[in-house]
């Protein structure tokens, strides 16, 4: 590396050079960052490789310390605080004990947020890949994929806080319980059942609960099954309350099927042909025990209406509907 000799310090042509005179000469020895430069450049610093460097509070006539890249960033950057700092690759934090704080956007692939409070943003905020909430305020909130996995604690629970809009577009969520907030918006295609064990629904606009007394303010209807003439006739009764029925042919209307405890049924049978005949199951009770005669005539119905016990359906025909 080239040098800046003391020019102050001369000798004489073919003169003695004394051992005080060489230290004279090289004592104010000084490098210049243009003579850096100048330098072979280093493709690649590792952990172990030395630098020099001033220590603070020594004179100028202080040697250099050597010290490892791996001390600097231990050592004077771990104290250190950097009021603007600009990262353009990707950042990875370890194992820390003070607060990281993110001011525009965040992913989050894994892990625990105690405290998260969305701020302004132009995009889509909160994309959490995986990990817990466990408390916050969520305005807008897109789960790619969203799977329980196996904790110490309870995994999943909103304790507190606000949904605005929640969508699941994939994954399981294997508990949702909101103990406090509101949920604005909940849309969801389901693929099996929604059991309330406990507690009471408040019935809304475009709910109906089992247990509770409702009026209605618009039609409720059933949509007729139509039933297969034939010689045995069969009837599932859980695929509606309703059913007709245009005989083409002679036939035995047989048992029907999952019969309800309370529930009631009605049959609409027409003539086809006009001269068909039907008979009835014994599960079909009739007042006095004599089944009612069809009516005969092309197009003729007869409406026959039934209540069951869970066993039986016992009827009655209003007829000759033409």
């Amino acid at each position: 590396m080239a040098t800046i000799l003391n020019r102050t310090t001369t000798f004489a042509t073919n003169g003695t050079v004394t051992a005080a005179g060489l230290h004279n000469l090289i004592d104010d020895t000084s490098i210049y960052a243009g003579l850096i430069t100048t330098q072979t450049e280093l493709t690649t610093v590792g952990t172990a490789d030395q630098i020099l460097i001033a220590v603070g509070g020594v004179s100028d006539t202080g040697a250099p310390r050597r010290a490892t890249v791996q001390n600097l960033f231990e050592d004077a950057l771990t104290g250190g605080t950097f009021v603007n700092l600009s990262l353009t690759g990707a950042l990875t934090y370890g194992t820390a004990t003070g607060n990281r704080t993110v001011s525009t956007s965040a992913t989050i692939t894994t892990g625990t947020i105690p405290n998260l409070t969305a701020g302004t943003t132009t995009s889509t905020a909160a994309t959490i890949t995986n990990g817990t909430i466990t408390n916050g305020t969520i305005t807008t909130a897109l789960i790619p994929t969203l799977t329980a996995g196996t904790t110490t604690g309870t995994a999943g629970i909103f304790t507190s806080g606000t949904i605005t809009t929640l969508n699941s577009t994939t994954g399981t969520i294997g508990s949702f319980n909101s103990t406090t907030g509101t949920i604005g918006n909940f849309t969801t295609t389901l693929t099996g059942d929604v059991t309330i064990s406990t507690g009471s629904a408040t019935v809304g606009t475009r709910v109906a609960v089992v247990n509770t007394a409702q009026e209605y303010t618009a039609a409720h209807n059933f949509n007729a099954t139509t039933l297969t003439s034939g010689n045995s006739i069969a009837w599932d009764l859980s695929s509606n309350q309703v059913a007709r029925l245009v005989l083409s042919t002679n036939g035995t209307m047989a048992d029907a099927s999952n019969k309800v405890d309370g529930s009631v049924y009605i049959l609409l049978v027409t003539q086809g042909t006009g001269s068909n005949t039907l008979a009835w199951n014994a599960t079909y009770k009739w007042p006095g025990g004599t089944a009612p005669t069809l009516t005969i005539g092309s197009a003729k119905s007869d409406i026959f209406t039934f209540i069951s016990n869970g066993t039986s359906l016992f009827g009655v025909a209003s007829q000759n509907y033409s």
